[in-house]
């Protein structure tokens, strides 16, 4: 049994689908599945019960799935006191990123932060989608990141920081079509949306399912830190955040309706093994110490 036939059992186990959890371990999918495949053979038992290529943990795997668990942490730990007999902290922390602006993020402080308080520690930031995100922090691969929705990460450790408000920004060209109408209307009317698990597209799909609406996407985009561009230019409505469109608002850039908006909250949600090891701890408390200022 080897160390990371283990963690791809409990990467497998936490995601439930292995094309997603060999992306998360930046391996193969038959890499992962021969992981496995290995890691039954020698413990003895089923882990998984496999069915039309889905994947539920039997009933040993759900017996054996916290053993790992305890497992990885120990070895996170062990790595984390022998980085501590050198007197130092030293490492890298990869930390994910939503499709936000830096300062909106208030990343410079925060490098800022690490780099004076660990200076043989290398902050690596990377963006990702939410959900993309949440399941990178779940692999481990992450050692934490900034997740925004209307609700907490499930099954993760996480941290509110602060609330945020999403409000409709309609280019001035559409507001006509606006005058006299109402959600319906508004649904109808080009939307510039972000990507299918992005935090953007979820925070849309708050706003009008309680409504039994979709609004019409007319583009999808990948980066969103540039969606007040596209309504600037008319090229559809977007849900910006509240402080940045009412200030477009206030310029005539656009128009916010009234009626619509989408409470939500930016988490730090860090990984599991993350509470034993001594990086993850002090970028936590760096995170905490930028945001409640």
């Amino acid at each position: 049994m080897e160390l990371y036939q283990v963690r791809a059992f409990v990467i497998v186990a936490r995601i439930g689908n292995v094309t997603k959890a060999a992306e998360a371990l930046c391996v193969t999918q038959p890499a992962v599945t021969g992981q496995l495949k290995s890691l039954e053979q020698g413990l003895g038992v089923t882990l998984f019960h496999r069915s039309a290529g889905r994947l539920s943990l039997t009933r040993a795997g759900e017996v054996l799935l916290p053993k790992a668990e305890a497992l990885l942490a120990a070895g996170n730990e062990l790595g984390a006191a022998a980085r501590q007999l050198h007197g130092e902290l030293t490492g890298r922390i990869d930390f994910g990123l939503p499709s936000e602006s830096a300062d909106f993020l208030r990343l410079g402080e925060l490098a800022t932060r690490v780099h004076e308080a660990l200076p043989l520690v290398e902050l690596r930031t990377r963006n990702h989608s939410a959900l993309e995100l949440l399941d990178l922090v779940r692999a481990g691969t992450l050692a934490a990141g900034y997740y925004i929705g209307t609700h907490p990460p499930r099954d993760l450790p996480w941290q509110s920081l602060r609330s945020v408000v999403y409000r409709v920004a309609i280019p001035t060209r559409l507001v006509p079509a606006m005058q006299q109408g109402g959600w319906r209307t508004l649904a109808e009317l080009p939307w510039v949306d972000g990507l299918a698990d992005s935090h953007v597209h979820l925070l849309l799909r708050a706003l009008f399912e309680p409504q039994g609406l979709m609004p019409r996407a007319a583009m999808q985009i990948q980066d969103t830190t540039g969606l007040a561009a596209y309504v600037r230019a008319g090229s559809g409505c977007a849900l910006l955040r509240e402080e940045v469109a009412l200030r477009g608002a206030e310029r005539d850039e656009w128009l916010v309706w009234g009626p619509a908006r989408v409470e939500a909250a930016l988490y730090l949600t860090t990984a599991a093994e993350g509470r034993q090891d001594p990086l993850a701890v002090a970028l936590a408390s760096m995170v905490r110490g930028v945001w409640e200022r």
